[in-house]
């Protein structure tokens, strides 16, 4: 069986919370992704009424077992998301990203909406001390629930010129490559990053992308294929 070494705790070997009875491979949760799993903030058990919140946001598939849904609350005069609640059928990371998600999002008050547009998958990530590998697009589906949200509030207030179509976000801002091309790549057969690159040219002259494309890869190879 792999072993966990927990660098931040001088190289001690750390117990794997998931062990894999086919493979036996393994991997270990952060005491932050545990706290957040076992304790989650802002989740809903049952859904709103329409008139408590302002916006919703749903993505996933109920026949994969990844929809995750997200309701806000929003200050129209100061474009200010001020609550985020929460649903979902997930695992403990897509549990915990999007726990910490909201809390993000409503620790100091509340969060405009420009600057909540600006959080990536890595932010989420690293406020939970990191995930195991094969969990990180659990953090890009808390994401995306949170961007179709806003998408949901810029439709309703009018604000047509702010709405981001699915799969419009530039990855690599050098050769234009947006998300719906690495799906695009994914579904093509290219599963790794080099893979990927032949098909694209992502990162390859803006290296500092290749986490966020790595994290899309990933999540596209298990939305489409389950690996």
């Amino acid at each position: 069986m792999k072993k966990n070494i927990d660098k931040k705790n001088n190289g001690k070997v750390s117990s794997p919370d998931v062990v894999n009875s086919h493979t036996g491979g393994s991997w270990a949760y952060t005491e932050k992704v545990k706290s957040h799993f076992f304790n989650p903030q802002n989740i809903l058990l049952v859904d709103p009424e329409k008139e408590t919140y302002d916006a919703e946001g749903i993505v996933g598939s109920p026949a994969c077992g990844d929809v995750m849904r997200v309701w806000l609350k929003i200050d129209q005069a100061k474009d200010k998301i001020i609550d985020f609640k929460w649903k979902t059928f997930g695992c403990a990371s897509a549990i915990a990203a999007t726990s910490i998600l909201s809390v993000m999002i409503t620790e100091k008050g509340g969060m405009k909406i420009d600057r909540a547009l600006k959080i990536k998958p890595g932010d989420i990530v690293r406020r939970l001390d990191g995930v195991p590998d094969r969990k990180i697009h659990c953090s890009v589906l808390s994401d995306k629930a949170l961007r179709a949200a806003l998408n949901a509030w810029f439709k309703k207030t009018g604000q047509f010129e702010r709405v981001s179509a699915e799969g419009s976000k530039i990855i690599d801002p050098y050769v234009k490559v947006t998300e719906a091309d690495i799906e695009k790549a994914v579904l093509g057969g290219a599963f790794t990053l080099k893979q990927v690159q032949e098909k694209t040219k992502v990162g390859i002259g803006y290296p500092e992308c290749i986490p966020a494309t790595e994290e899309l890869i990933r999540f596209y190879c298990e939305k489409h294929f389950g690996k």
